[in-house]
């Protein structure tokens, strides 16, 4: 009777170790949100860094607009 009682509590605790156990999800999960945020934080300097282009090729315009005028008054 004890063997039984012993195998069926072996049994029960594995089964449950087995149910709660299961962490591949929250793996796969947490490695889904790091992945969103490195998305999200680079599409952010890319779009910082296209203003930042676009203002420099503004200012070189407009500097070379401005020789362009001195070199035709002189």
């Amino acid at each position: 009777m004890k063997k039984l009682l012993t195998l069926l509590l072996a049994f029960g605790f594995t089964f449950a170790f087995v149910a709660c156990g299961n962490t591949a999800k929250t793996e796969e999960s947490a490695t889904e949100e790091v992945v969103e945020e490195t998305t999200e934080a680079t599409e952010t300097a890319v779009e910082e860094v296209a203003e930042e282009t676009e203002e420099a090729v503004e200012e070189v315009e407009e500097v070379t607009e401005e020789a362009d005028s001195v070199v035709q008054d002189s």
